[in-house]
């Protein structure tokens, strides 16, 4: 039996309806366990602040945790010699976490300005995604298996040839990117260069992110007469 192998492509637009603040908390401290200490600390306050804004503490999502060692060089002379060693000055902690919630400048305004004045300043990111990503992704296949018919049924009919039922039908399952960044940079708390709302406690916030442009690809195949 005689087969056709077509390729089709899928795009699609969607417009994020959904905010999301990466939190990237960080300390270096002599002992080991005192680094955990001060890190699960440090988390508390955080959840203790989001709490305020309509958060349940299980809403702080942890995205990676790390404990390293951290080095420092220094010179040792012996006599007339140099050499050049390094010590161990403590343990440092990088915990990255994410909250989610729908769009909304004013609550992220609010949430910002309470995380810049909290003890515990941490580094933020500020990106946008969907919330529905599975009627997305269907859509997305659905425009990606209409292109495939469409270009299947124009080749075939320029050879000649019969289009005939469908063998296999082979998607990649790849990993589609739904965040966009319009704020790419990380932001330390302390140096927002952003006035506070008169006479509220919160930051004017005025961004509004663009579409997300996703795509995908579905490879059919047809037996053909």
């Amino acid at each position: 039996m005689k087969t056709i192998r077509v390729t089709g492509k899928g795009n699609l637009k969607v417009h994020p309806d959904m905010m999301v603040i990466t939190i990237d908390l960080k300390g270096l401290y002599p002992d080991y366990d005192e680094t955990l200490k001060h890190s699960s600390e440090d988390i508390e306050l955080l959840k203790d602040v989001l709490s305020g804004f309509d958060f349940e503490r299980k809403d702080l999502k942890t995205l990676s945790f790390d404990v390293d060692p951290e080095y420092e060089s220094y010179e040792e002379h012996r006599g007339n010699q140099k050499q050049y060693k390094r010590r161990l000055v403590g343990y440092k902690f990088t915990h990255r976490l994410k909250v989610e919630f729908l769009s909304d400048n004013d609550r992220l305004g609010k949430i910002l300005y309470a995380l810049a004045n909290c003890s515990v300043k941490p580094e933020l990111r500020i990106s946008y995604t969907v919330r529905d990503r599975e009627t997305a992704k269907n859509e997305l296949l659905a425009k990606a298996i209409t292109d495939a018919k469409e270009k299947a049924a124009i080749l075939t009919k320029a050879a000649g040839i019969t289009l005939g039922t469908i063998q296999s039908i082979d998607y990649s399952w790849g990993e589609i990117n739904f965040e966009v960044y319009p704020m790419r940079k990380y932001m330390e708390c302390v140096d927002y260069d952003m006035a506070p709302t008169l006479g509220s406690k919160s930051y004017a916030m005025d961004i509004e992110p663009d579409d997300i442009e996703i795509a995908d690809t579905v490879t059919v195949i047809w037996d053909i007469e």
